[in-house]
């Protein structure tokens, strides 16, 4: 539904820094440091990521046959040990509360399927004569995480156990669910049980779904009318190629995206993560500060939700000062029209590599958004038609470039069927928000 997530979410997810190990104060430091220094910027849900049942969660993977911390009809509550205010049965609700004060959403994160705990104990399904034996598909699990199976929706205990679940999440006042395992391969039943539940929850919870490895576009009509963001690739971390990937998948998913209905190109892993990670030790990114940019930007342009995932208080302040900028949060809900409009390759050797092209307007004003990203090894002056970005009538106007990602930079004019004539660094990207500075010149004359 449109009237849920009507712009691309913004937040902070505990995965990129702390893994399945996430705690009660982690969680609450990233929370009152994004409401004193991001939620003026937009940035506004908190979420926590797998794992938060395991009182035995460790870094870089999975624990077999883990103690899972359940109630009485096999739902997951939080591991008091790491989650204090979980005890006596409270779950999330104390949690959520303080981050609600903040002026924050809360949200999170959820395996397909039912306990294989609740299923060994025969834990009875809240509400009915049936137990999670009922409920489970023994032939369905995660190919990657030991804790549950998946369910069987041709028997009725499965919704039943989905709509429980749902309810004490929304009881606990959860904003967000973000559920693994439903896309790769694409599980519509659960998908489609997911957005029921919520629905009968009654409260207005935004439904992401991971991951999208080899996810088609032909699944975009079923996704946008039961879940408000879903994955378009494997776990995405800093490293380059990861990046340079999302180029194609953006451009293809970016004609779908519309409110309430969101392609998400994942995780941001910029400033300090790797913590107590699945993958990699503690760090800052590895990501250059040109590639920083270029990521940013492209999830911008296409409107990807925008999920931090580095510990916010130990990040590197000019990570913050990006995700401060004021261009990101207003371009990702205001602009529309988005789309890659160019894609060249140039150079060879050394020097090759591919100016990227997108383009997006104001819906308020004459403005458009521009963003010039050249992918190759070495710094390279792009030449871009000005026609190309802004289309022949346009640009016979004379514009006027503002740089978004320093706003103190000189504005550059741009001449009336002129060109962009934009020096780019390594993998990296101009940003700019161009208007009309003058009346439309004639054309040129006829030789």
């Amino acid at each position: 539904m449109a009237s849920i997530a009507p712009t691309p979410p913004m937040g902070w997810n505990s995965w990129d820094c702390y893994g399945t190990t996430v705690t009660e104060a982690e969680v609450l430091a990233n929370a009152e440091f994004m409401a004193e220094r991001l939620l003026p910027h937009g940035w506004d849900t908190v979420v926590v990521d797998i794992a938060w049942y395991d009182p035995t969660a460790r870094a870089h993977g999975y624990n077999a046959d883990a103690p899972l911390t359940l109630d009485d009809h096999g739902r997951q509550l939080p591991a008091p040990n790491r989650f204090p205010s979980a005890a006596d049965g409270q779950g999330f609700a104390p949690l959520a509360a303080r981050v609600h004060a903040l002026g924050l959403k809360f949200g999170v994160h959820l395996l397909r399927g039912i306990p294989r705990l609740a299923v060994q104990r025969g834990l009875p399904v809240l509400g009915t004569s049936w137990t999670a034996r009922d409920a489970a598909d023994l032939d369905s699990a995660c190919a990657w995480n030991p804790d549950n199976h998946g369910l069987d929706h041709d028997h009725p205990a499965a919704q039943a156990y989905v709509d429980s679940q749902v309810a004490q999440l929304a009881s606990w006042g959860v904003d967000l669910l973000k559920v693994d395992d439903m896309l790769a391969p694409y599980h519509p039943r659960e998908i489609e049980a997911l957005a029921r539940a919520i629905r009968r929850s009654g409260r207005d919870i935004v439904l992401s779904l991971s991951p999208g490895t080899g996810l088609s576009t032909a699944h975009a009509p079923h996704l946008a009318a039961h879940a408000q963001m879903w994955r378009v690739s494997d776990d995405l971390w800093d490293r380059w190629p990861d990046v340079h990937a999302q180029f194609t998948r953006m451009a293809r998913w970016a004609p779908h995206q519309r409110p309430g209905a969101w392609a998400d190109a994942d995780m941001l892993p910029l400033g300090r993560i790797g913590i107590r990670a699945e993958r990699g030790e503690d760090r800052q990114s590895r990501l250059t500060a040109d590639e920083q940019r270029t990521l940013l930007t492209l999830w911008v342009m296409s409107r990807s939700p925008l999920m931090m995932g580095g510990d916010l208080p130990t990040s590197d302040p000019a990570v913050i000062e990006l995700l401060a900028t004021p261009a990101v949060g207003h371009v990702l809900r205001c602009s529309t029209g988005n789309g890659e409009l160019l894609r060249e390759p140039l150079g060879d050797g050394a020097d090759a590599g591919e100016v990227i092209v997108w383009g997006a307007r104001s819906p308020a004003d004459d403005t458009r958004y521009t963003a010039v990203f050249w992918t190759g090894d070495r710094a390279r002056t792009c030449r871009v038609p000005l026609s190309s970005v802004l289309g022949h009538q346009a640009a016979a106007s004379a514009w006027t470039a503002r740089d978004l990602w320093d706003d103190d930079a000189d504005r550059l004019g741009v001449a009336a069927h002129g060109d962009l004539l934009l020096d780019v660094p390594p993998h990296g990207v101009r940003w700019l928000a161009l208007t009309p500075s003058g009346p439309p010149p004639p054309p040129p004359a006829l030789r």
